[in-house]
């Protein structure tokens, strides 16, 4: 199907949230701390009043007195604690944009400084093992003994690999508009990718009770996890229209993005693997090094597609964590698989040539019958399918083993592989199917198309249980007042409404009039399965011998994620997280700065994404995988397994180009060169 909501985008009729018509709106611009810790000792206002427009300043000197159990990155200004660079410390509220921008450079903020500390080490005295990992999961594992397997190995690697802080860049910047009701109805306009936990969210913040605040969001220009949580451009919002008595709009710039609305933590990873003469690996362990802020405890789960990939006798995984003076990480595609698989995968390729093995051989002779580390059965697992198949469209059986054998004039060639996985899951959510005057179908679900396809996707789920035309489904979502739905995140969002829709629409057959579903108890009562999805992504790189320039010149991607419910949808996500994987492995890094902290290359211009012109040729595609134990539609989410795997399958490329491994993203010119 083509987008149900394509029209209105390609002639800028959809609406975004900084894009409401509202009435009498005034801006509100916020002022953010030029330490990376310390105290607020003053804030001057004075002079940022006494200009044009100017109708509040709200500073950490005159408290909004929000709830005492707020999220500690939504209790705005409750406190004159600095925890890190950028960390907002006042704003102000103007007619208009630029009088709101020229009076908040005007506001003065006098500061206490302290020694701060930002800089992530695998030796820091502050490490410490959290209790749980993202999103509640053990964060160490440990089955056989490593040690053992390790000296009984005929091959093994011992190798660190680490990758930086990386940046949800969203195209539609964090934005949103609040008006307060005279009844003391809150409503906000927000970029979100979950109406319903935004909704909740804001309403604790404010100590409201959920039905007196509203969240409206009907197009969403990206996410990529940083909207997936409530951000403080909503919560801003509704401050400054409290002050100000009228409608507020704020949208952040591109610059206080990378400060406030997460990122990921940058990484260090251990990974000692060992394998027999057969290539059958005797021992596994991965360890990883993460950050967070000291505002809210945030664990990135890097280790654990280990517990999930490969057999071994002998498997540990473990997490330590280390809280600094940097503002929170947070979700971004595929949290943990993507910089975990990164590091796994590219061990993999350095234990296959330490063995002498065939990379893709060294993968399936490792297939586990069971998940590793719990023994659960695997609803479905079709990881070999995907790497035969995509060694079958790459030629692979062409490939020289050795490194650095292929020559095209300046241009070194090289191929690599790499697996992906990740979890099917899914949560319970509500929808309600009525029938309108007209005959047609309509179709509530407070679900959130970030540009995914949800509206088009939801339709084709519902004109096919109903067994009637998609043009006669009329979709209704991005509104906290429609049935409850989960946020747009973790792969899961089209399983978990998809499973109302179609439960809501058995409903409507069977009784007529209306079809409500509540999947709750459905999603309870689901088996104790290990449910994941699986891809095989396969790179042909060409890197320049005189300058070290690299050049991705094909990316294949092979996935099995179940039923694919619309081709041209699921061909846009794979290949989107694919060249988000090739950004990852040669452009994207934001660099700390030690000396004030905060970050570095803190816009498009410093912090590079991949061009149309550096994809010059991806392919997608997937095989026919039938699951039955996983939700109605047998769907498994493909929104985040295509950026898993493409960095590796990028560096072993390069690796076989080259013979040089880079352990360290992104892989650049300087790195080859050296």
């Amino acid at each position: 199907m083509n987008r149900i909501e394509g029209r209105v985008k390609v002639t800028g009729l959809a609406t975004y949230a900084a894009e409401y018509p509202v009435e009498d709106v005034a801006y509100c611009y916020p002022v953010q701390s030029t330490i990376a810790r310390g105290r607020v000792t003053r804030v001057d206002a004075g002079a940022a009043l006494a200009m044009p427009g100017v109708l509040a300043v709200l500073s950490v000197d005159d408290p909004p007195g929000l709830t005492g159990d707020a999220d500690a990155e939504l209790a705005l200004f409750g406190s004159r604690d600095v925890v890190y660079r950028g960390q907002l410390v006042a704003a102000v509220v103007a007619g208009t944009y630029d009088e709101a921008r020229a009076a908040a450079d005007a506001v003065r903020v006098d500061y206490e400084p302290q020694a701060h500390d930002v800089r992530l080490r695998a030796d820091h005295p502050g490490l410490y093992r959290p209790e749980v990992v993202n999103p509640n999961l053990a964060p160490d594992t440990e089955k056989g003994d490593v040690e053992a397997g390790l000296a009984a190995a005929a091959a093994t690697v011992d190798v660190t690999y680490t990758t930086p802080p990386l940046h949800n860049n969203p195209m539609e910047p964090h934005a949103a508009v609040a008006l307060w009701a005279e009844d003391g109805r809150l409503l906000v306009y927000d970029s979100t990718q979950g109406t319903s936990g935004d909704r909740d969210a804001i309403a604790k913040t404010f100590g409201l009770p959920p039905e007196q605040v509203r969240v409206v969001s009907r197009h969403v220009g990206g996410g990529f996890g940083s909207k997936g949580t409530t951000r403080p451009n909503a919560v801003l919002a509704a401050l400054a229209a409290r002050a100000a008595g009228r409608p507020v709009k704020v949208a952040f710039t591109r610059q206080q993005m990378f400060d406030l609305t997460g990122y990921r933590t940058p990484t260090i990873q251990r990974l000692r693997l060992g394998a027999d003469a057969d290539g059958r690996l005797t021992a596994v362990e991965h360890v990883g090094y993460v950050q967070s802020g000291r505002l809210v405890e945030f664990a990135e789960q890097t280790a654990t597609p280990g517990r999930v990939m490969y057999a071994t006798p002998a498997l540990r995984t473990a997490h330590r964590l280390v809280r600094l003076d940097v503002a929170t990480p947070s979700w971004m595609r595929a949290p943990g698989e993507c910089p975990g698989m990164y590091a796994l995968e590219s061990a993999m390729d350095e234990l296959a040539e330490a063995a002498g093995i065939d990379p893709v051989e060294l993968r399936i002779v490792n297939e586990p019958t069971s998940e590793p580390d719990s023994g659960l059965p695997f609803s479905s697992r079709s990881l070999v399918t995907c790497l035969r198949e995509g060694a079958r469209r790459f030629d692979w059986d062409r490939r020289e083993p050795a490194p650095g054998l292929r020559r095209e004039g300046e241009w070194l060639v090289g191929t690599g592989v790499a697996a992906s996985t990740y979890p099917a899951r899914r949560w319970a959510s509500r929808a309600t199917v009525t029938v309108d005057e007209d005959g047609d179908f309509v179709v509530q679900v407070a679900a959130a198309d970030i540009g995914t396809g949800a509206r088009t996707v939801l339709t084709r789920i519902a004109a096919d249980c109903l067994g009637v035309a998609p043009d006669r489904v009329h979709v209704e979502l991005g509104d906290s007042d429609l049935p409850d739905a989960p946020v747009a995140g973790g792969s899961m969002g089209t399983a978990s409404w998809g499973s109302a829709v179609v439960r809501a629409c058995e409903a409507l057959r069977a009784d007529g009039g209306q079809g409500t579903a509540d999947t709750t108890e459905e999603v309870r009562s689901d088996e104790e399965l290990a449910r994941h999805a699986f891809g095989a992504q396969f790179a042909e790189v060409r890197v320049s011998s005189v300058t070290g320039e690299i050049r991705v010149s094909r990316l294949l991607g092979v996935f099995a994620a179940g039923r694919i419910l619309d081709a041209k949808l699921a061909r846009s996500q794979f290949i989107g997280g694919m060249t988000m994987g090739m950004g990852m492995a040669l452009m994207e890094e934001t660099l700390t700065d030690d000396e004030f902290g905060g970050f570095l290359r803190r816009d498009l211009a410093q912090y590079h994404v991949p061009a149309c012109a550096d994809v010059p040729a991806v392919e997608a595609v997937w095989i026919d995988e039938q699951d039955g134990l996983l939700n109605p539609m047998g769907s498994k989410g493909i929104g985040e397994i295509g950026i898993v795997g493409t960095a590796a399958a990028i560096g072993n490329a390069v690796h076989h180009a080259t013979g040089r491994r880079v352990r360290d993203l992104p892989i650049t010119p300087a790195k080859i060169l050296v």
